[in-house]
């Protein structure tokens, strides 16, 4: 049982036709190198609310309908998986989700992640939530007998998310990002807040860049989960795509900038090295210590010597 990721990075923009030249060149090229899922980054074919657009005043909902049709006639002729960032549109004055749909080889949506934590703070007239309306429930589903499920961008800074996920018997996990687009004011701003003399100590000079990837590969190896991680190249982009193996092992990571896709064969049966085995059941159902506890008076008594 295994499973051919191809794991996409391309500079998503505010033009829906062009990113629909991306998706489908990806989706072609992976075809070509084997892959049986194309995994694709947050807003890819919409563009992304308040970083590629200012807004969805006057959005192309009927362009975008038109290039999602496309994008499921070809993974139905390809006999692809994709999984498709994008924007779902909904009624009347709600703001629509930012989403991820599953599409099936036979080019149907088999179902759609809707983005839970949205970014912004409890006025929701800032971050995310100027733009769309959080999501309310997990996504489950299964490629080749292997159950996989679905989380964008901000969900990242929630582990109860993935616990969830963990619970529910997934083993693959894709995590689509927007981690991009920057203009050089902006990357310069977010770099001169983690402060310069500190620069040399990280993998990176943004907050994005230093804890999206390490918070990846925490949640690979906390969970025993692959995660397949892609982000838009488009410039600035914080960091370019990459997968994490179940213990929290980066095996491939694209250059920065360089329009690419990573390939990636999933196998659930290799076994890594996992030091929660044991306890994190427990831990999940709130039992809170390993071992068996013992009643002793020195135990119990913590003020004391």
């Amino acid at each position: 049982m295994s499973l051919m990721i191809a794991t996409c990075y391309f500079p998503v923009s505010a033009s829906i036709p062009k990113n629909l030249r991306y998706v489908l060149a990806q989706m072609r090229k992976a075809k070509r190198l084997g892959a049986e899922v194309t995994h694709f980054p947050e807003a890819c074919l919409s563009g992304y609310a308040g970083a590629d657009f200012a807004s969805y005043r006057g959005f192309d909902w009927g362009g975008l309908e038109v290039a999602t049709q496309v994008v499921l006639r070809e993974a139905k002729q390809l006999k692809q998986w994709v999984v498709l960032g994008s924007s779902h549109r909904l009624s009347g004055n709600h703001k629509p989700h930012n989403s991820c749909y599953i599409i099936n080889p036979r080019g149907e949506i088999v179902d759609r992640y809707d983005k839970i934590f949205c970014a912004g703070d409890r006025s929701g007239k800032t971050g995310d939530l100027a733009h769309y309306t959080p999501g309310n429930h997990f996504t489950v589903f299964t490629i080749q007998g292997i159950r996989c499920g679905v989380l964008i961008c901000h969900d990242f800074r929630y582990p109860e998310l993935y616990r969830e996920y963990k619970r529910r018997g997934v083993q693959l996990m894709f995590h689509s990002y927007h981690a991009g687009h920057l203009s050089p004011a902006r990357f310069k701003k977010i770099s001169d807040e983690v402060g310069r003399k500190f620069h040399s100590l990280n993998r990176a000079t943004t907050l994005p860049g230093i804890l999206m990837p390490a918070t990846m590969q925490s949640m690979a190896a906390n969970n025993y989960l692959w995660i397949s991680c892609s982000n838009t190249s488009a410039r600035r982009s914080c960091w370019p795509s990459f997968l994490v193996r179940p213990d929290g092992v980066i095996t491939g990571r694209l250059r920065l900038h360089s329009t690419s896709l990573l390939l990636t064969k999933v196998n659930p049966n290799q076994k890594f090295y996992d030091s929660t085995v044991a306890w994190r059941d427990r831990a999940m159902e709130g039992v809170f210590h390993s071992g068996k506890l013992v009643n002793d008076l020195r135990s119990s008594r913590r003020d004391a010597l």
